[in-house]
């Protein structure tokens, strides 16, 4: 090799060593957060998804909005940080759970919702990864400040005792009104041909005559040819002759003829909304559970689950049979008692079959997710749980009234406390 070919090599080599040893610049940390940092390619991806999100209308100026993102995903970052040091992951039943409900929401199939996501320019997988870091947020939140939140029945009791209390909580009737007028000057005749006719009318009405042709036809009253429509009236603005008569009814319901100096009044509750009442089927039940195990497998179940209902059918015991057979812990060593079940309470199996029991019989064999039942229906009632419900909708509602006073406080908190060094000219 001459002297002037090793020189060219070795200018070459030495180009070549200082072209790969050049920094290029590829990211950014944007800003270290605790033992996570955030590159700015993912500010930058955030800040362009809310843009494309929002289309670019009621945005503040470029740098703020920046510095708002900035601070969110600090936010974020220590949340998501604390969720993984307490073991927090949703499943993908649940974050597919999650996105389906989201789409309903938007009256779209998933398929729908994430075309939609698509054509506004945000890739689904980024949404989908939004969605499942929001949801494990909110379970830490709804950890760290939920506990801290009791709400009493105190708390309760005082809020139904308001007035915002009694108002949230009123009863509105949806009424249909008929009036047998009388004369001013009416006669012991008059009077009696008018109830006559009224309890003929009320007779009628519970035996499936329609309201509105009925109201048409017969009443004298000023929304008789509306079909005596008197529209939504709170319990309060209940007209005083109707005071008494009218929450005594369940929707659908007919009065007895209510006598007034005008004549005799004929109401029916069309419609009812709001108040304490909600009357429910509970049904008393028993069910025996075979679920597969290390010992037996999907065809052993079906074939013990078979056998017991043989005996069943022949007479035997069903609690006897439940204390020996049944897998299931919580009922099998009380002879399988459920005790009063509501609708909807169980899994969607168990609930279409015990409704489809009548009373005092027993069902054929049927597969849940849990595994192979046999239910007893033994008895059902009919039961008002609206007071219930309503203490439960005013507790949940407290609830989260002080969840979201609280949230802000704690937010500030984890923020104020956590290692933040910001690192990018946002």
């Amino acid at each position: 090799m001459t002297i002037k070919n090793f020189l060219l090599n070795t200018l070459l080599a030495a180009l070549s060593v200082t072209a790969q040893a050049a920094p290029q610049l590829i990211d950014e940390v944007a800003a270290v957060v605790e033992d996570d940092i955030i590159m700015q390619s993912e500010l930058d991806q955030r800040v362009d998804m809310i843009r494309k999100q929002s289309k670019g209308q009621g945005l503040p100026p470029a740098d703020v909005l920046r510095n708002q993102v900035l601070e969110q995903m600090i936010t974020e970052s220590i949340q998501l940080q604390m969720a993984d040091r307490a073991g927090v992951r949703i499943t993908d039943d649940q974050l597919n759970e999650a996105l389906n409900r989201i789409a309903a929401q938007n009256k779209m199939t998933l398929a729908q919702f994430r075309n939609a996501m698509e054509a506004e320019g945000v890739p689904f997988s980024q949404a989908r990864e939004q969605i499942e870091t929001e949801m494990r947020i909110s379970r830490v939140q709804r950890y760290q400040v939920g506990e801290r939140i009791q709400i009493t029945d105190q708390d309760v009791d005082y809020f139904l005792a308001s007035d915002l209390g009694k108002m949230a909580s009123a009863a509105e009737y949806h009424l249909g009104h008929i009036l047998i007028s009388v004369p001013s000057e009416a006669s012991a005749d008059d009077l009696k041909k008018a109830r006559a006719k009224a309890g003929r009318l009320v007779k009628s009405l519970r035996n499936g005559a329609d309201f509105r042709k009925t109201a048409i036809a017969e009443s004298s009253g000023r929304n008789a040819l509306n079909g005596g429509d008197l529209g939504w009236r709170k319990e309060a603005q209940l007209p005083g002759i109707f005071a008494e008569a009218v929450p005594k009814l369940n929707a659908g319901q007919v009065s007895d003829p209510i006598k007034s100096a005008s004549g005799y009044h004929i109401v029916k509750v069309l419609e009812k909304r709001g108040g304490t009442s909600k009357m429910i089927t509970q049904t008393k039940t028993r069910h025996i559970l075979i679920q597969t195990n290390e010992l037996r497998d999907q065809q052993d179940a079906r074939e013990l689950i078979q056998t017991i209902y043989q005996r069943l059918k022949a007479g035997e015991d069903f609690a006897a049979l439940a204390r020996e057979y049944s897998d299931d812990p919580g009922s099998g060593a009380s002879g399988g008692d459920l005790g009063w079940v509501n609708p909807g309470d169980m899994v969607p199996a168990f609930d279409a079959t015990m409704q489809d029991t009548a009373a005092g019989h027993i069902s054929a064999p049927f597969e849940s997710q849990f595994g192979w039942h046999i239910l007893k229906v033994e008895d059902r009632r009919e039961t008002d749980v609206g007071a219930e419900n309503q203490r439960n909708q005013v507790r949940n509602m407290l609830y989260n009234r002080r969840f979201e006073e609280e949230l802000p406080i704690w937010l500030r908190k984890i923020r104020s406390e956590a290692y933040v060094d910001i690192k990018a000219d946002s």
